[in-house]
């Protein structure tokens, strides 16, 4: 084990209280992962609209990190790089691009830590494909990890909310006809099995909610029966103005509609949107309450995140994908019940690379090499226990023009737009987010900023380095080395080029309607 590693282990235990077992017991590990979920949609993180109080309960008693970005923020992506800890183009891993190669995916955290004595089960919408091929569809059961796992309930693509559509949960479906509490009845099933096995566990469970299609649970219709809701205040067209014109020609900004077509569509939107995530909210207290019931609550540590964000109408936009705050940041909440204090509201950024190292690192496992995200038990110790200033946030996905680098401090954000036509050129956008949350003002021509958008700039470009050193050979990111370089021009990035949105949606009929 490298030695850094050590010493955080070493000081970890340092502040923990007595394990409930044997002293030499490893830590259960649970880890909840919602899709689309963005960060603002959570009570603790300042929501009073939305009631979260399973998640509330986690952030009072745990770690609550106020600033976590998903460095890809889409979900076939994330979910490959929250299970390896890297960036997307070096798992070569996304829609359009391909699967994961099988060699990747036995360096995922599940895998390291069933090698290493984990009982090991995962559940719901596992998310892409484990394939040595170059079809990244994950739609037949032979791309998917099926008897990687001790368990496994995982579903085929998106996965259903009706639970008896699922193959491996349909025997809840009587009691639990929404896939979202049923995954929380599974997951006391497997956690007795695991108990059995005498053999410490690490659960996955990826739930489908709050995705499309906003078909929430009617087990909670009553919890917002009546309400309406205020729109933040960066909600629609006449704030769009100031962002860059190559966000705006996706399907986030031209598709959608239901977002900011009518009053009575927003409504229906956000009261589905999050009653789904209320429903998982609801799942993570059926968990806590069989950890109780089981015995095994005071040794098992709860990972909650999000996959992406979600824009939510959002300067007039919908989905994810966009470097945006609300499209890019989700929860991240972690308890751990051997920890001596609370651990609080942290400040310092974290992201989706964090999680396999972390989890690693709880195990006690060596982080390899390879990881780009950092261990977060010293953070998780002390505000500012790890010195990260900032991570890159990258898109490699969807038409050419909304294809983007950008990168993030805690109070900064640059992102520079590479796409050029006739039509536009290549933007950069800068926002103080420390004073401009909601990303109003594109300071980049104010003069009193221009050191620090020199900074910005000097920390893209080096991320940019990055990306032509790390990507991998094969699923065609060798380009982006290319295509994200501020001094390409436009012959340069040409050859690399696929299609606009109007090309390659010819033909196509955009699915957009919350139903």
């Amino acid at each position: 084990m490298k030695l850094k590693y050590i010493l955080q282990w070493v000081i970890f235990f340092g502040t923990i209280g007595t394990l409930s077992a044997q002293e030499d017991q490893r830590p259960n590990i649970i880890f909840l992962l919602s899709d689309d979920h963005t960060s603002i949609a959570t009570g603790c993180y300042g929501n009073d609209q939305v009631v979260t109080p399973n998640m509330d309960k986690l952030a009072e008693t745990g770690v609550q990190f106020m600033n976590h970005y998903n460095t890809t923020s889409i979900c076939m992506a994330s979910r490959a790089i929250y299970m390896t800890g890297m960036f997307e183009y070096k798992t070569g891993c996304n829609f359009e691009h391909g699967p994961m190669k099988k060699a990747t995916f036995q360096q995922s955290f599940p895998m390291l830590l069933k090698d290493a004595g984990y009982f090991t089960g995962f559940a719901g919408k596992f998310g892409f494909a484990v394939s040595d091929g170059t079809d990244p569809s994950d739609k037949t059961w032979d791309v998917l990890p099926v008897d990687e796992f001790d368990v496994w309930a995982g579903g085929l693509g998106q996965t259903k909310y009706q639970t008896g559509r699922n193959k491996y949960l349909k025997k809840y479906a009587d009691k639990y006809p929404h896939s979202t509490r049923a995954y929380a009845a599974w997951a006391h099933d497997f956690i007795l099995e695991a108990k059995d096995s005498g053999k410490p566990f690490c659960m996955s469970i990826s739930f489908k909610a709050p995705h499309l299609p906003f078909t929430p649970d009617v087990y909670f219709d009553a919890v917002y029966e009546g309400k309406t809701y205020k729109k933040p205040a960066n909600y629609g067209a006449e704030n769009a103005t100031h962002i860059a014109p190559q966000a705006k020609t996706g399907r986030q900004y031209k598709q959608y509609e239901f977002w900011r077509d009518t009053e009575e569509n927003y409504q229906e939107a956000i009261k589905r949107y999050n009653q789904l995530i209320h429903g998982v909210d609801y799942a993570i207290g059926m968990i806590r309450k069989s950890l109780e019931e089981l015995g095994v609550d005071d040794n098992t540590i709860i990972i909650y995140a999000g996959d992406n964000g979600y824009s939510c109408g959002a300067h007039n936009l919908g989905g994810k994908v966009l470097p945006y705050e609300e499209p890019s940041k989700s929860p991240l909440l972690i308890y751990d019940p051997r920890m001596t204090s609370k651990g609080g509201k942290r400040e310092t950024i974290t992201s989706s690379i964090d999680i396999a190292p972390t989890i690693l690192t709880m195990a006690g496992i060596t982080v390899p090499n390879h990881i780009d995200g950092e261990n977060l038990i010293p953070l998780m110790q002390k505000k500012k226990g790890i010195k990260r200033d900032h991570i890159p946030l990258m898109n490699f996905f969807g038409n050419d023009e909304i294809q983007e680098m950008a990168v993030v401090t805690k109070d900064w954000k640059y992102i520079y737009w590479q796409y050029e036509d006739e039509r536009m050129q290549p933007t950069e956008e800068l926002y103080y987010i420390g004073k401009d949350r909601l990303e109003m003002t594109n300071v980049i021509s104010e003069k009193k900023y221009k050191k620090q958008l020199n900074k910005m700039r000097t920390l893209y470009d080096a991320q940019v380095k990055q990306l032509k050193d790390n990507a991998v050979p094969y699923h065609d990111y060798q380009k982006y080395g290319v295509l994200f370089d501020r001094n390409s021009s436009i012959e340069d990035k040409q050859p690399y080029l696929r299609g606009t949105y109007e090309e390659q949606m010819k033909g196509k009929t955009p699915k957009n309607h919350f139903n």
